[in-house]
Parts: C-alpha cells; sequence; structure tokens
C-alpha cells in the first residue's frame, strides 16, 4: 500500500501515460485488502507486484495511520477510485490524453462516455470494451489487446470487479505500454447507474452500509464476512499478535 495523496497519484500517472510507461493501479478497500490477506498467493500475490496501490477507503486509512512507523506521515485524505478516477480525466482532457474503458456493460459504457465527454469537453475517448461475462478465449483476449493498443490510449480504465479487474491489470500489464487503472465501481457512479454515498457517511466510513442497503443480495457476503475478518486482522496486528504483510504500512 503506498502512502499517497490524490496530487502524488495524478501526477505519476500523468507523466506514466505521457512517457507510454505500464503502470498498474489498484484502489484498495477493506474488501480488497482481506482479499489480498485471505488469498495472499493470488490475488495478494498479484496486487503486492502493482508499482501504486492506493487507499480507497477510509477505515483502510485509518488502519495505515494507526500502523504507521515513526517519521512516516500521517495521510490526510484517501485516494478513493472514483474520484481519482475523475481527476485523471479532467487531466487527460487538458494535455490531449486519451482514455480507454474496459469492462461493465454496454450500456454503462455508452452513458459513462455521454457524461465524462460532458463534464470535460475535450476529453478523448479512444474506445470501450464491454467483455462477455465468461472467461475469455486466448483468442478473445489477444482481440481486446489489440484493439486497445491500436487505440492509442493513454490510459485504461477497468471495471470488472475486485479480484477480476486486478487479476486483469497483472496480466496484461507487460502488454500495454501505458497505466492500467483498476477502479471497480465507479463506471457504475459515473455513468448515472449507482448513487454515490453521501459525504457525511463516507468521511465516517460508512460508505460500505449505504451500499450495503442498496444491494444487500449482491453484497451480503463482501460486507457481512470480509468488514469482520478485517477488524479482527487489524486489532490482531494492532496488538503485534500478527505480522504486517504489507511493508508499506
Amino acid at each position: 500500500m503506498n502512502r499517497t495523496t490524490y496530487q502524488e497519484s495524478t501526477e505519476l500517472i500523468i507523466q506514466s501515460a505521457k512517457n507510454r510507461k505500464s503502470l498498474p493501479v489498484a484502489a484498495v478497500n477493506v474488501h480488497s485488502l482481506t482479499e489480498a490477506y485471505l488469498d495472499a498467493n493470488g490475488h495478494g500475490y498479484r496486487v503486492k507486484q502493482f508499482p501504486l496501490v492506493v487507499p480507497d477507503g477510509q477505515p483502510v486509512r485509518w488502519a495505515m495511520n494507526l500502523l504507521r512507523k515513526p517519521g512516516q506521515k500521517s495521510l490526510q485524505d484517501r485516494v478513493r477510485g472514483p474520484e481519482l478516477m475523475l481527476r485523471l480525466c479532467k487531466r487527460a482532457a487538458e494535455e490531449g490524453i486519451s482514455i480507454f474503458f474496459y469492462g461493465s456493460t454496454k450500456s454503462v459504457l455508452r452513458n459513462l462516455r455521454i457524461n465524462l465527454t460532458k463534464q470535460f469537453p475535450n476529453l478523448i475517448v479512444a474506445g470501450a470494451i464491454s467483455p462477455p461475462f465468461r472467461t475469455l478465449s486466448p483468442e478473445e483476449d489477444a482481440e481486446h489487446i489489440r484493439q486497445i493498443s491500436q487505440s492509442g490510449a493513454g490510459i485504461v480504465f477497468v471495471s470488472l470487479g475486485c479480484p477480476k479487474q486486478e487479476k486483469w491489470a497483472f496480466e496484461h500489464r507487460d502488454k500495454l505500454d501505458c497505466p492500467i487503472l483498476c477502479v471497480g465501481a465507479a463506471f457504475d457512479m459515473h455513468a448515472g447507474n449507482l448513487p454515490e454515498a453521501p459525504i457525511l457517511m463516507q468521511d465516517l466510513g460508512l460508505e460500505w452500509l449505504y451500499r450495503f442497503v442498496r444491494e444487500p443480495v449482491r453484497l451480503w457476503k463482501r460486507y457481512m464476512l470480509f468488514n469482520p475478518i478485517y477488524v479482527i486482522l487489524l486489532c490482531l496486528q494492532l496488538m503485534k499478535l500478527l505480522p504486517l504483510r504489507n511493508p508499506e504500512y
């Protein structure tokens, strides 16, 4: 996990886009972090290879501050995936960097393009792909990478859900010479399909509750199982009964 800010993350990603350098980026919340801990050889291993992993959730930021070592800076704000995406689209529009969307449905991608280009008139959308909700054949996967590469996109936003999106970014990081950002539900939010939690709930770390109340059937396992596990693991680490697996803490 990187102790970073919106400004630092945005600058690094924009510079990587300008220099045509691969840069997989993950925005990590409680679900993703707990998944990484429990699946250390799969999701956990992949995320550790990412050059930039930003603290998406407030509980993750709080934990990083509680576990910080002497001399490490205290994080005043998290780096939320949907907000980071907006900031990058703004900079991309200003600097002529094209973007590409990968994931979600065709209707979401259509609305996403409309809303973002309305907000940022100079934004260049190089393309968008809605992959089928199944395992792709090697030929299909290669075709998608070909389309993204030939589009000349400077930044690729990926919304496939955790841990699928991180796996996709990890497996294709050497095939795309640009930043690849795993942004979770950001597509649905910016397309207008998924309302964002009130700012107060976000500040209090209760965004998960807002989303759970709206989608209990789909999200019950994530929040009812992973949240308690996260709290238990954090308490054990604070009591020094469990070693840290993430040296950036």
